[in-house]
């Protein structure tokens, strides 16, 4: 034991909690909070040796862990820990912490590795130990070389972040690597997780499934109807407070760290879906629901600039799921579109939507919308920090431009038609003869996003260019890491939820709905309807050039030109402009593939 070789603990060391309120009081820190105190309790608990804490962000649970580990080692300097993080420097710094406490506290600098030890950033030893090929404390990186280490311990510190969880691949590939944790295990040791649930498909959601006690402190008091959804991973103390007095449900449940004005704040800066992962550690599988825009109600297509598929079928079928990086909820993924038939027509209106920056860093976001019989084509979307700036009116108006749009639809209600009179001039410049049409609202946004979206993607009625998805998580990159997937357009299209200021960004997705809602008219209409008129009018057509035996002229031939791209009798039926329409696998509308639609 260590008191062999070190000099002996004073009693009250070998509580954990008195320990962590010495070292808060070394580092100058308030006394731990009881919040604090009851993760130090559940940290030091030996009877449980696969262990989960999921806590809010900010409330010092990587403060309370390096406490844990020094605290241990002074037990036992033979103990070997193994620290795995999101990142290597995210280990590192656990690590250089570990050291720093260790040279500046008291209780442990009898600690303090000896020159023939390993005394680096990433690993170190404690004094006195008998040599071994594993550090006493060693960091690695989650993608990084776990094998060749050996631990008692292994500490997973925040390994699931925005920028590894974001997809169901990146999540897929997450929950592999952290099962190598077993093979290096020693027999005996313990698992602990650190944690905060990035996406309501959270790789911590699994760890039940493998034996792993989980705890959850959430930052305000759930309501008594919502303490069954966390079940028993939901903290003791939390639990009984509400049962004992369910007024207190909403309130804080560490005031002095985060008082009620403090979480407001953050709930503003993280929007309510965000403050509901990361606050409230809320990732309930039955919350799927909540988010009514899916990925998988979109039909994805390669679209040409001039010429629209006559119809391009939904289906979700594996073979017609698209590997590229998902924003979706679990289980969600974009689906390519089935080309029925292979006729390609006209777009019949096609506009530009933009939604000027509004506070702080919102962005000033665009769409480009093209319609025909009742279908919409999102041709690009995007968005620019900054509202005002003549770069930002040069680059709206080229894309205008190269667009060709026939209407430009801006927000108002900032600046009350500001933005519209900066544009004209840009517009003109650019040759554009587009009608500027100015809207406003003043209905509560999300339900208006959501009512606007939904039926139209419950119907399959919005077929999305393939490059927006590309462009979608480029534009982005300009962002923090942590915080760039909240600027995505179906980052956003996928967790928006009918409460208010529920996504910290909202810009492109209010910017969508709003074109959408342009052509709510012209949603009427139906696709087989007027597949079906073109299809008798062109047969019309073609006999009264059987029985004329000449081509049509004028209006006729016109109207035949509108229906197909060409003229019979002047014409082979492989017009020249099929050409340039990438080819697609074509299937017969009675013949629909089967699947799941």
């Amino acid at each position: 034991m260590a008191d062999k070789n070190y000099p002996a603990l004073p009693e009250w060391a070998y509580d954990f909690r008195k320990v962590v309120a010495h070292i808060w009081q070394g580092l100058s820190l308030p006394l731990p909070t009881p919040v604090q105190l009851d993760i130090a309790k559940f940290l030091a608990d030996n009877s449980i040796d696969r262990k989960l804490i999921e806590a809010f962000r900010g409330v010092g649970k990587s403060y309370l862990t390096v406490a844990f580990v020094l605290w241990k080692l002074r037990l036992n300097p033979e103990l070997k820990f193994l620290v795995v993080s999101a990142s290597m420097k995210f280990a590192r710094e656990f690590v250089t912490f570990c050291k720093q406490l260790l040279y500046n506290d008291d209780l442990f600098k009898c600690m303090i590795p000896e020159p023939h030890q390993r005394s680096a950033s990433d690993a170190f030893d404690v004094a006195l130990i008998k040599p071994d090929k594993s550090p006493s404390v060693k960091a690695v990186g989650i993608t990084g070389q776990m094998t060749g280490s050996r631990a008692d311990y292994i500490i997973f510190d925040d390994v699931e972040t925005p920028n590894n969880s974001l997809t169901n691949e990146q999540r897929m590939k997450l929950s592999e690597s952290i099962k190598e944790a077993a093979a290096i295990l020693k027999i005996g040791g313990t698992i602990i997780y650190l944690g905060t649930p990035q996406t309501e498909s959270s790789i911590y959601n699994l760890l039940g499934d493998r034996g792993f006690i989980t705890r959850i402190w959430t930052a305000r008091y759930p309501s008594i109807e919502k303490l069954s959804s966390y079940g028993e991973k939901i903290a003791p103390a939390i639990k009984q407070a509400v049962e004992d007095n369910p007024d207190i449900a909403g309130q804080p449940t560490d005031p002095k760290r985060f008082n009620e004005d403090e979480l407001l704040s953050r709930e503003l800066e993280y929007g309510k879906s965000g403050f509901a992962l990361q606050f409230m550690l809320d990732t309930a599988l039955s919350d799927y629901e909540r988010y009514p825009l899916k990925l998988q109600d979109l039909i994805i297509f390669d679209l040409d600039k001039e010429l629209s598929p006559e119809k391009v079928l939904h289906t979700r079928t594996r073979e017609n799921r698209l590997q590229v990086a998902s924003c979706g909820l679990q289980g969600d993924y974009f689906y390519q579109g089935i080309l029925a038939e292979n006729n390609y027509l006209p777009y019949k209106q096609k506009i530009l939507v933009i939604d000027p920056s509004g506070r702080g860093q919102d962005e000033t976001s665009y769409c480009v919308l093209y319609e025909r019989d009742g279908c919409l084509f999102l041709m690009a979307a995007g968005g620019f920090q900054g509202g005002y700036e003549e770069t930002t009116l040069e680059k709206l108006s080229s894309i205008a431009a190269a667009y060709k749009a026939q209407k430009v639809i801006i927000e108002s209600n900032y600046g009350d038609g500001m933005f519209s009179s900066l544009l004209l001039p840009f517009l003109k410049k650019n040759e554009i003869l587009a009608e500027i049409v100015e809207v406003r609202n003043t209905t509560m946004k999300e339900r208006r996003i959501i009512d606007t979206l939904e039926p139209v993607l419950s119907t399959h009625r919005l077929i999305v260019n393939r490059t927006v998805i590309e462009a979608d998580n480029i534009s982005t990159l300009i962002y923090p890491e942590n915080i760039r997937h909240r600027y995505m357009l179906f980052y956003q299209l996928t967790h928006i939820i009918a409460e208010k200021n529920a996504l910290a960004h909202d810009d492109r997705l209010d910017c969508l709905a709003m074109g959408v809602a342009h052509f709510v008219d012209n949603m009427k209409s139906d696709i087989d309807v007027k597949i079906q008129e073109r299809l008798d009018r062109a047969l019309k057509l073609e006999m009264e050039v059987v029985y004329n035996e000449k081509a049509p002229t004028g209006k006729k031939a016109a109207e035949y030109r509108k229906l197909f791209g060409y003229v019979p009798g002047t014409i082979t039926v492989n017009p020249a402009w099929k050409d340039k329409v990438k080819p697609q696998k074509k299937y017969n509308i009675r013949e629909r593939p089967r699947g799941k639609r």
